[in-house]
Formats: C-alpha cells, structure tokens, sequence
C-alpha cells in the first residue's frame, strides 16, 4: 500500500499503531504488530508492573521478537516527582535502547521532544481538542494523535470527523484513535485525510495479547452500545465494557470524589489515589480467567470485532483492505 506522512516519520510499512494499553500491552502483542508492518507502543507500566519484565529487558526481548521499529508511551502529568523521575528514566533507557519513536500523554512533551529530537527520534501527542493540539505544536511534536468519542481508555468529547475539521490543517499527520474495529473503518479514517489509524481493543482480542479469555471474548461479543463511561476508576470518564460489575459499582464518582477533584492542588491527592486502585483493580481484572471480575476497558470498536485472530493477520488484513 501507498505509505503516509507517518509511516515514512516512523519508518514502518502500514499507518496502523497498536495503541499502548494498561494492562494489555505485552511483548508478544507489541512485537507482532510491529513484525507485521504497523507499530506496536510500548506501556512502560504494563510492561514492568503487569508483566513483570525489567523495563530495559523488556525492551530486549521485545527486539529480540521483531527487528522493525516499535514506539514507547510517556504519561507525562508531573503531579508526582518520583512517577516524572521514573518516566524520565524510561525515557533514557529506551532512546538508550534505539526507541525511536514515542507518544506522549497528559501534559507538556517538550522534554521528551527534546530528548527524542536530540538523536533524531519522533514524537506523536495525544489530543481530544484543538487546545491540547496546540499546546502540543508548541513544545515541538511531530504529530497528532485525535483520540474520539469512540475510543476506549479515556475517549475524547468529539467524533472522527469533528476532530479532523479541527485538526486536520495544522501542518502535521493526525493520526485517528477510536471506533476502528473492522478494514471499513480503517480505509474510511484514511480517505477522510488522516495519515494513521491507532487501534487498541482490537489487538486485545488476539492471542498474543496477555489478558484473560473472558475479557477478549466478552469484546467479541460486545456491541457499541455496550460500552458505557465511568468516573469511578480514574476519576475522568473511561470507557469500559458495561458489566454486573460496572453496574453494580457505579459510573459516577461519588460526591467527596468530586469535591477533591474540583480543587487546584487536592485534585492531586485524589488522582494519585484513583490511580493506585486501579492500577491494582485493572491488573487483576485482565488476568482473571473466571471472569467474575468484569471490569474491562474497551471502545466502541467492539462492533467491528466478530473473531479472536493474530494480531499480525490482522495488520496484513487491514494493509490489503486499502485501494
């Protein structure tokens, strides 16, 4: 297929991202995509606490796995000093690795765009609005990356669409992120102008994904509007798959959670609690195989998944669907 403003940034074949997803993202996962020809983003959380690689052999094994390029997640908020140290830290190791090519989140990438530039690497920053984009082109990145209403994880307030009218004349690749589940969806994003799509519940449901098989069959069976959002897990709307145990809990967060929330310096305080209880909380539910704890992230995407397959036939599939 005709390659894009990314694939020549990133140096890979097909303009499909393998989106970094905790607790999902494993070796196995992200070398297969990037073996395939798309590119497959390390989670540095998932890849050490989930996974439980150390962070540089990790990245090895991964290399071990696929000679072709893969990229790397920074969570920049700088609301903790020691998280900030440790994600400076992976930062290094993984440029120090031959990372290069990363996407940055939740805060100012100068950074990150200054270390990765410095050797000649890339950096793509998610955004939901023309304000974060802007931010974004500001401290240097060389792309966007839209996230929409139909993503899983923390969506965006706007649809596929609606963001490339707002983003799309910027001067740099957007990159489309959510509700792509099928080769339709794919080749839309692309003709509508968008140089890539990232996709993340559809890699779940493959076998190299890590996770439980309840959780990658209840994607399968999954429709669009299955999926509901709720505050309860990080305090801003995720979108997950709407369990007996998402109803049972609740999609609100409750009124003390707000309070805390609404404040300049608590909001803080409470973040980093949301944070700890569901790194714990998503851990567990990913790798359960009774399935009695039903608390899975997921977009809308799940309509356009009928199959657990391998992530690389996947890729292949999606590349062969274009004109």
């Amino acid at each position: 297929m005709t390659g894009t403003a990314f694939t020549r940034q990133a140096g890979i074949e097909v303009p499909l991202i393998c989106g970094a997803m905790y607790p999902c993202s494993n070796p196995e996962l992200v070398a297969a995509v990037s073996e395939a020809g798309g590119l497959g983003i390390v989670q540095p959380i998932s890849l050490t606490y989930v996974h439980g690689h150390d962070f540089r052999e990790g990245l090895r094994l991964i290399k071990r796995l696929t000679k072709k390029p893969v990229g790397m997640n920074a969570l920049i908020e700088a609301s903790s000093k020691t998280y900030h140290e440790r994600m400076v830290k992976w930062v290094d190791v993984a440029l120090e690795e031959g990372v290069r090519f990363f996407v940055t989140s939740l805060g100012n990438p100068k950074w990150v765009v200054e270390k990765a530039h410095a050797v000649g690497g890339v950096v793509y920053h998610d955004v939901t609005e023309r304000k974060w984009a802007d931010k974004g082109l500001a401290a240097g990145v060389d792309g966007l990356i839209a996230v929409n209403r139909r993503a899983g994880g923390h969506a965006g307030p706007k649809g596929v669409e609606e963001l490339w009218a707002e983003l799309g004349g910027l001067g740099v690749p957007l990159i489309c992120a959510g509700g792509v589940g099928d080769e339709r969806h794919f080749v839309e994003a692309l003709t509508i102008g968008y140089a890539g799509v990232q996709m993340g519940t559809r890699f779940i449901a493959t076998p190299e994904c890590r996770t439980s098989e309840v959780y990658k069959q209840a994607i399968v069976n999954a429709h669009a509007d299955d999926i509901v959002l709720s505050e309860r897990i990080t305090g801003v709307p995720v979108a997950v798959i709407n369990t007996p145990y998402i109803q049972r809990m609740g999609l609100h967060a409750g009124w003390f959670a707000r309070w805390m929330l609404r404040g300049r310096k608590r909001k803080h305080w409470m973040r980093t609690f949301y944070a700890l209880k569901s790194l714990f909380q998503l851990k567990r539910a990913s790798l359960d195989e009774s399935g009695s704890k039903d608390f899975w992230q997921a977009g809308k995407s799940v309509d356009g998944i009928t199959a657990i397959e391998p992530a690389g036939e996947i890729v292949r599939r999606f590349a062969a669907a274009v004109p």
